[in-house]
């Protein structure tokens, strides 16, 4: 049951992979990998039950907030071309 479905995860990593490289827009390929990172979590989910490991969920929590992360940071830079506070901030000096 369990191997059924790690390989329907698997298959659905090689679609995301083949979006990751086809697509036709930056966005496309953006939510491709962010579907890649999602199916990984789910495998390490998968093989820490299989082996009988409660520990690995930890890894894939904490690697679901890594790559939520990652989206948003790619996709600000993507929409501002910068990771860091806006640059036209007026000053304080300039009211005077």
């Amino acid at each position: 049951m369990f191997a059924a479905a790690t390989l329907g995860i698997l298959v659905c990593m090689l679609l995301a992979m083949a979006r990751a490289l086809l697509g036709p827009t930056v966005y496309d390929r953006i939510m491709a990998v962010n579907a890649f990172g999602t199916n990984t979590v789910l495998i390490i989910a998968v093989l820490g039950f299989l082996t009988g490991r409660p520990d690995f969920n930890d890894i894939a929590l904490v690697y679901a907030l890594i790559n939520f992360v990652g989206t948003i940071a790619v996709l600000k830079f993507i929409r501002y071309g910068d990771l860091g506070w806006p640059r036209n901030i007026p000053d304080e000096s300039d009211d005077l």
